[in-house]
């Protein structure tokens, strides 16, 4: 493949050190994920050579522009950006998407292309099926979309669910009340929902019952009006409580 050349100007001199890193070390992550590649600062302006030289430019402008919205760059966001960059995704779209500000202030965002098309499916209908591996952010996202629709007055109330507990224990012998019983069970989404609306926050929701924890058995013949509904590790229903949930 020939050799070619790109040229990207940095819109303004305040964006250059952050867009560079410590010690150019951006320039040469970019240079390790494009081996064939050579990058060169002069003044406000990036010269790269090499036969992926193109790609490489997209991957700056997409940097600039997150840098431009506010966002900061480290390695996993620049890795990111030349992920999505190599997909022909907007990376200043997807890591630019807030969904929700927490309560400690951090902004949860899309981490992927995936992930953002979730959040806007979950936005857009009424039933939304996450499937993905372990650790995607397939529950984080969901009770942030919830905490968002609850804050914006789209829904009145977040009720958490799941399907068979673990172990082969009933929920008639385990002590404690119905929270208490569940809780355990619950505990990821619990947490999620606790780090995103602080604990004052959780309290004000339990107390005037924006927030319900139930198993699955429990729902059959309830009235779940203005709700989102979050049933986790799905995957474990039957058939049977599949449908009833539906």
């Amino acid at each position: 493949m020939p050799e070619t050349a790109a040229t990207i100007r940095v819109p303004a001199n305040h964006l250059l050190g952050p867009l560079v890193g410590e010690h150019d070390a951006n320039l040469r992550q970019l240079e390790s994920a494009f081996p064939g590649s050579r990058i060169h600062l002069r003044g406000n302006e990036v010269s790269v050579l090499g036969d992926e030289a193109e790609t490489v430019a997209r991957a700056f402008e997409e940097l600039i522009l997150l840098l431009e919205h506010g966002q900061r760059l480290d390695g996993r966001t620049i890795d990111r950006t030349i992920d999505m960059v190599r997909s022909n995704v907007r990376a200043s779209e997807v890591l630019t998407h807030d969904v929700l500000r927490t309560a400690g202030g951090r902004v949860v965002r899309p981490k992927s292309a995936g992930q953002k098309r979730y959040t806007d499916v979950m936005g857009q209908s009424i039933i939304t099926f996450g499937i993905g591996p372990a650790g995607t952010g397939k529950s984080w996202l969901a009770v942030a979309m919830a905490v968002r629709a609850l804050n914006d007055g789209e829904v009145t109330r977040i009720i958490l669910t799941r399907p068979a507990v673990e172990a082969g224990e009933r929920l008639g012998f385990l002590p404690g009340d119905m929270m208490a019983k569940v809780d355990p069970y619950l505990r990821p989404l619990y947490d999620a929902l606790y780090d995103m609306v602080g604990s004052e926050g959780m309290e004000r929701f339990l107390e005037r019952g924006a927030v319900e924890v139930a198993p699955l058995a429990f729902m059959r013949g309830r009235t779940l009006n203005s709700s989102f509904i979050i049933l986790d590790e799905a995957q474990n229903t039957t058939p049977e409580q599949m449908k009833m949930f539906l």
